[in-house]
This record gives structure tokens, C-alpha cells and sequence, in this order.
């Protein structure tokens, strides 16, 4: 087992190129956003679920029009604009709604993106979230996905307030609601969240821990990268990030 350190995010989850879908939860959007702006190509952001606006301070491009007018209006505007976030209003206050998946990868193509990043999964601003494809919509076309969790869930005990769908994860983590969440909880949560994602499909993963906010949750979080990968062979790599630093990439833990 090797742990290093790396300048690059982009390099660290070898997302140069393609659909990226996020899923998971802890900080999801602020990743989306934040590789969006790493990007140094022509790139596509947007949502196969409901989704905040889109931020100003992502200076993105931004289409918002009904489904069947996005393939023409977003293909139109890459030709001029590097960055573009799209997808369709809602009805729902403070929201936009998600487009259908076969879509992304039309428009990814027609528009020339070199990559798409596409926020998949719904968490309700939860630190972490038990897979589950009835709540996840991820285009048959991705070519990465990188679930998401928060270091910050080591140390609180497993409840509704950090968890989304609680009563779910205990039984894949092995432990109680109301029990002290620990490396190996988050470890398997990983690996079951791969097994899930995987699919079938060719399909490159890249676990994420976020919200490593300080030394202790460097060490915790490195010690639960570790026992994910001795837990599974569906990625080969865990990233661990803090993403309100100037260099949000904090270490990556792999087998090589």
C-alpha cells in the first residue's frame, strides 16, 4: 500500500476526459463545481437529479430550458463558451430539475465537451448516503464515477442527522444506529458503494473522502482508503480532499 501526495485533483481521479458522475454524499456540488473549474478543456456541468441553481462564482454558461430544446441551445453555445452548465427548471422553489440520463451523453458528444461532469445522486446535505440505483441516475455512456462520502462522519454515531437512509447503511456497514462510526464502517460503506456503482458496466471508479479537515481526519480517513482497498478490487486508488483550500487535493492512498 503506498500513499503519496499529488499537486493535481484531475491527475489523482484521472478524469481528464469523458462522463464523470458524482454520488454519494459530503459536498458533492462543491466537488462538481471545483473540477469544473480545474478543467482546462471545454466542459459540461449538469444534474440527472433535482439540483440548487448553479452558482455565479462558477462562471459557467448557463442553459436552463425545457429537455427538448437542450441538445440545440447547449451544442450552439460550446461553440463559443468553454464552460457551460445545464438543464431544466423546476417547478419546485429553489431548484432545478435533472435531465434524463440517455441525454447527457447526446449532448457530451454533439457538443464536443472533453468532459462532462454530472452531479447523479441526491443526498439531502448528508455527510454520508447508502447506495442505492433506484436513487441514482447514471448515463449507460459514463466513463468515471466518484462516490463521494465526509471524513466528517468519523467519530458521530450513526443517525439520520449525517446519514441518509440510516436504517440502510447499518446493515452494510455492520453496525447499529446510534454506534460510533469508525474507519472500517466507512471502508466498507466504499466498498459496497463500488459493488453497487460498478454494475456491469466498464466504468472507472474513484472513491472520494471529502472534508478532511484537519490531521485527525488525515489519519482516519487514510486508515479507512486502506481497509476499502483491501475490501475490494473495483478501484484501485481512494482520494482524500478538502476542498476550501487553495490546493484541494490533501492524499491519495492506492495499491501501487
Amino acid at each position: 500500500m503506498i500513499i503519496s501526495e499529488s499537486n493535481s485533483l484531475l491527475n489523482a481521479l484521472e478524469i481528464e476526459r469523458g462522463i464523470v458522475c458524482l454520488t454519494g454524499a459530503g459536498g458533492k456540488k462543491t466537488i462538481l463545481y471545483r473540477l469544473a473549474m480545474l478543467h482546462p478543456g471545454r466542459v459540461g456541468i449538469t444534474s440527472t437529479t433535482p439540483i440548487p441553481p448553479f452558482p455565479d462564482k462558477v462562471s459557467a454558461y448557463q442553459v436552463i430550458t425545457e429537455e427538448k430544446l437542450l441538445l440545440t441551445l447547449v451544442s450552439t453555445a460550446a461553440k463559443t463558451h468553454r464552460l457551460i452548465a445545464y438543464t431544466q427548471p423546476s417547478v419546485k422553489k429553489g431548484y432545478l430539475d435533472g435531465i434524463p440520463p440517455p441525454l447527457v451523453a447526446m449532448i457530451h458528444r454533439q457538443a464536443g465537451f472533453d468532459i462532462s461532469l454530472v452531479n447523479a445522486d441526491t443526498a439531502q446535505g448528508c455527510w454520508i448516503k447508502a447506495p442505492g440505483r433506484e436513487k441514482i441516475a447514471i448515463p449507460e455512456q459514463v466513463t468515471h464515477v466518484i462516490p463521494v462520502l465526509s471524513a466528517l462522519a468519523l467519530g458521530q454515531p450513526l443517525s439520520e442527522d449525517i446519514a441518509c437512509q440510516a436504517e440502510r447503511i447499518q446493515t452494510i456497514i455492520r453496525i447499529k444506529v446510534g454506534e460510533i462510526l469508525k474507519p472500517v464502517h466507512l471502508a466498507r460503506l466504499l466498498a459496497n458503494s463500488a459493488e453497487q456503482l460498478k454494475g456491469g458496466r466498464k466504468v472507472k471508479i474513484v472513491p472520494l473522502i471529502n472534508m478532511i479537515d484537519g490531521p485527525t481526519w488525515e489519519t482516519q480517513g487514510a486508515a479507512a482508503a486502506k481497509i476499502a482497498l483491501s475490501l475490494t478490487d473495483h478501484f484501485d486508488r481512494v482520494v482524500l480532499t478538502r476542498m476550501n483550500c487553495p490546493n484541494p487535493l490533501v492524499r491519495m492512498v492506492h495499491r501501487h
